[in-house]
């Protein structure tokens, strides 16, 4: 499922808040490669860069939004053909993921773009995840009912009122989808969402042995 025409429309003006740990990467050289999938306009790869990392790039679907950061003199590239990259094996250091599976709802597109991720991870490499996870709320429960019914798409999948068609996930679902690492620190935070809205969200921080 393309969705790049939302981020190349309504989403390019978005505001994306999921906070970096720190302390997840006081451990990292700072002049490890760090490469953020699905950058946006560049929030992350500005912030760390900000706390000193000094090879920091970013790849995302949107020219709209690459753009926007790269008038900020940021390091960013639009990804052609997602989720493949021009990286080669084992030639990062730590990737980030931030809020970008909620944007491809389907387990098969996520399971190869994490396996993608994987690959370019040198061994020892550090994967950063955060997303959000299924909310309680009656409106989102509706949403999620909405789309079930509809089918085609794993429970927790919903169309919000501008069109973006996204997923929020069950824990289990992405402990699973990180099987091929280990798993070594989580926390649980609130998070605002790009519409406005408050919710609960997870943040996995996984080594590749």
């Amino acid at each position: 499922m393309s969705q790049k025409a939302y981020w190349n429309g309504v989403g390019a003006g978005k505001t994306f808040t999921h906070p970096v740990q720190h302390q997840w990467l006081a451990g990292v050289d700072r002049g490890a490669r760090v490469l953020d999938y699905g950058c946006g306009y560049g929030r992350v790869v500005a912030e760390l860069g900000e706390h000193g990392f000094r090879d920091v790039s970013g790849v995302d679907i949107s020219p709209a939004l690459v753009a926007r950061g790269r008038k900020d003199g940021l390091r960013l590239s639009v990804l052609e053909s997602p989720p493949v990259l021009p990286h080669a094996a084992g030639s990062v250091d730590v990737v980030l993921l931030f809020a970008v599976l909620t944007c491809v709802p389907e387990d098969e597109a996520q399971r190869a773009m994490v396996a993608e991720l994987v690959r370019v991870l040198a061994p020892g490499g550090l994967l950063y995840v955060s997303d959000l996870l299924l909310q309680d709320d009656r409106r989102n429960r509706d949403r999620y009912a909405a789309q079930a019914a509809r089918g085609g798409l794993p429970y927790g999948a919903f169309v919000t009122g501008d069109g973006a068609v996204c997923r929020h996930h069950d824990l289990g679902h992405l402990r699973a989808l990180l099987a091929e690492v280990e798993v070594v620190d989580e926390r649980r935070i609130e998070v605002t969402t790009m519409n406005g809205h408050p919710a609960r969200a997870v943040q996995l921080l996984a080594r590749k042995s």
